[in-house]
């Protein structure tokens, strides 16, 4: 785990794995809900983002996400961080379907399954916005 990552996440964790973002696992859902993250310090880290996971006390593991360096400091729900996260506590768990929450602030509950070299999620969703776009032919 980078020392950087460390710093900005202020907390002991269990492992820390690196892909397209850093999965850095901990113990409990207590220390997912607590972390307060240095954004600023985050945003400086040479990956995309950083996801943080731990078993879950009503779902079979919880999450955060964070990318500041794109503006996003916590998303709310995450489709991206679960097809990451889904295979691992897949392993870990050892079963193919599970069900997950996203603890940020809006929050989210996600029904996950792993099918070895595809992961499908599913949930529930909050309509944040409402448009309609109208096509026309271009002439040549």
């Amino acid at each position: 785990m980078p020392k950087l990552l460390k710093k900005s996440l202020g907390v002991e964790h269990k492992n820390c794995y690196k892909n397209e973002d850093y999965l850095v696992v901990f113990d409990n859902e207590d220390q997912i809900s607590q972390i307060s993250p240095d954004f600023n310090k985050l945003a400086l880290l040479d990956l995309r983002g950083v996801i943080i996971t731990s078993p879950g006390k009503d779902y079979d593991f919880v999450s955060r996400a964070f990318f500041p360096k794109y503006g996003i400091f916590e998303d709310p729900v995450t489709g991206s961080a679960h097809t990451m996260l889904t295979p691992y506590w897949s392993k870990k768990l050892n079963k193919s379907e599970l069900k997950a929450k996203q603890i940020s602030k809006r929050g989210g509950e996600l029904f996950c399954r792993n099918e070895g070299n595809r992961v499908f999620i599913s949930g529930y969703a909050k309509l944040y916005m409402f448009g309609e776009i109208h096509l026309t032919e271009a002439n040549s």
